[in-house]
């Protein structure tokens, strides 16, 4: 999947006063634990995604898998890309890790593709309800406790 090739949603950034290595781990830790939990292999099934078990190498790396992503590209410390879709959306998920004074800006770059009328429908109750970018803040919070929790 080219996801170069796919639009732009959003993207959210929280800075982490932690090692870029602590804030891998948390990252790591904190998707497991986010897409491994029930709720999340019923919307999984729920909106046909493609890949609905977690299985691949872990801690994540290129070929891992979480229900409603596969790692694309895992560059440790530096960048995440998981990708995913399922009958209401093609989609990416890019986390960049970059040094930020005596810490670490994390963020989290969405891009989407959402065809027909289904797909127009799924980006209104998830997109435009401000329910993704609460989910996705969320994520970043946990990251960021998970990681200066470490410290």
């Amino acid at each position: 999947m080219d996801i170069g090739a796919l639009p732009r949603v959003d993207e959210h950034a929280v800075v982490v006063s932690a090692t870029a290595d602590e804030v891998w781990d948390a990252l790591g830790e904190s998707l497991e634990q986010s897409f491994g939990r029930p709720r999340s292999a019923r919307y999984a099934r729920l909106v046909g995604v493609a890949d609905r078990t977690a299985s691949g190498p872990r801690p994540l790396a290129e070929g891992s898998v979480l229900p409603g992503f596969r790692v694309a590209d895992a560059v440790p410390g530096r960048e995440l890309v998981l990708v995913g879709r399922h009958h209401f959306s093609t989609y990416a998920l890019v986390f960049r890790l970059e040094a930020e004074g005596a810490g670490i800006q994390l963020r989290a770059e969405t891009r989407a593709r959402f065809p027909g009328p289904g797909g127009a429908l799924y980006r209104l109750l998830v997109i435009s309800s401000g329910a993704h970018a609460l989910l996705t803040g969320r994520l970043l919070a946990g990251v960021r406790r998970r990681a200066e929790r470490v410290r």
